[in-house]
C-alpha cells in the first residue's frame, strides 16, 4: 500500500520559516518525481515546486528564491524548505509522487502565515 505522509506545517509569522516533509512508503521512491502543491481556501490548487528522479527542479514564480525542494532517496522523503513566508503562502500543502503511469497523493499539511 502506497502512503505519503506530510508533516512540518503549522503557524508562523510573516518572514518566518517552515520545513515540510513528505515520507513515502510502498513504492520505489527514487523512480518517482515529486511535486509539492498548495491550495488556499477558494482558490485553485497550484504547483509550488517539483523535482524529478534525476534532479531537475522547477519552482512557481511566486516562491522562487524563498522555497527549496529536495529529496533524500535513501529515506524515501521529500522536503520543502520555506523561508521568508508571506501571508499569501497560507494554504494546505500536499505532496504528489508520480511516474508515467501512477500518481499518488498525501493528505496535506496546513501552513498558516499571519501576525
Amino acid at each position: 500500500q502506497v502512503q505519503l505522509v506530510e508533516s512540518g506545517g503549522g503557524w508562523v509569522q510573516p518572514g518566518g520559516s517552515l520545513r515540510l516533509s513528505c515520507v513515502v512508503s510502498g513504492l520505489a521512491f527514487d523512480q518517482y518525481a515529486v511535486i509539492w502543491y498548495r491550495q488556499a481556501p477558494g482558490q485553485q490548487r497550484e504547483s509550488v515546486a517539483s523535482i524529478t528522479t534525476f534532479g531537475p527542479i522547477k519552482y512557481a514564480d511566486s516562491v522562487k528564491g524563498r522555497f527549496t525542494i529536495s529529496r533524500d532517496n535513501a529515506k524515501s522523503t521529500a522536503y520543502l524548505q520555506m523561508n521568508d513566508l508571506k501571508p499569501e503562502d497560507t494554504a494546505v500543502y500536499v505532496c504528489n509522487c508520480l511516474d508515467l503511469t501512477h500518481s499518488y497523493w498525501g493528505q496535506g499539511t496546513q501552513v498558516t502565515v499571519s501576525s
